[in-house]
């Protein structure tokens, strides 16, 4: 995520269209930092192009990655960020596996695309990645269904850093004005929940700082 040095106030990152495209990415900039939730606008490989104070906030305590950063690519730390089950709440199942799905989609839009297929050779290196993609997603798409890889009005699990939150959940909302989508990007805002409510029980085990942050318990198809 880029801040302009001094008074923290958010900058987009470069991006094609000359100064009329660029100045109005600055002006939401302005706006997105002004949202209270974590938000963040991205670009079809998932690089971050904005994130707001609060986004950041929300992945402050995670370690630093060479690749998979959140504020630099959201897909990647989803995928590959060790830290990533410390706030994303029901890691593989409620992040990762519909990451993973969407990824799988994009990829076949986008086929030549050399971000989306960087990350596809990083899953192909991995031997528990390559499994799950090639054959614990389909399993779980089949078990679920389709529309579980939707982000827009899904309902996941987080770990808040800050303790007025905790253990909580947010709503996705994929709420992206017509500029930004003739962009090719979308603006994607974590709605958080009250903790108190009933649904936020305690019920997501944190994952232990350090460990791999990939799939390790998608079941494989029946021979």
């Amino acid at each position: 995520m880029a801040y302009q040095a001094g008074g923290r106030r958010p900058a987009p990152r470069p991006v094609p269209g000359g100064r009329e495209v660029q100045a109005y990415l600055q002006d939401y900039a302005v706006l997105l930092d002004a949202v209270a939730f974590p938000s963040l606008v991205v670009d079809h490989r998932w690089d971050v192009v904005l994130a707001n104070g609060a986004f950041e906030t929300l992945f402050r305590g995670v370690g630093s990655h060479p690749t998979a950063m959140p504020g630099d690519n959201f897909l990647r730390f989803v995928l590959f960020h060790p830290d990533a089950g410390t706030v994303l709440g029901e890691h593989e199942s409620s992040w990762a596996l519909p990451m993973l799905a969407r990824f799988k989609a994009d990829l076949e839009r986008y086929a030549h695309d050399h971000g989306l297929q960087a990350i596809r050779r990083e899953i192909a290196q991995d031997p528990i990645m390559e499994a799950a993609f090639r054959h614990g997603l389909p399993h779980w798409i089949r078990v679920v269904g389709a529309a579980a890889a939707e982000h827009d009005g899904a309902v996941r699990p987080l770990l808040h850093p800050d303790p007025r939150w905790g253990a909580t959940d947010c709503r996705i909302v994929d709420d992206t004005p017509k500029t930004l989508r003739e962009l090719g990007h979308s603006r994607i805002t974590f709605v958080l929940r009250d903790p108190r409510r009933p649904a936020a029980a305690a019920r997501r085990p944190r994952r232990t700082r350090g460990t791999a942050a990939h799939l390790t318990v998608v079941p494989t198809p029946e021979p």
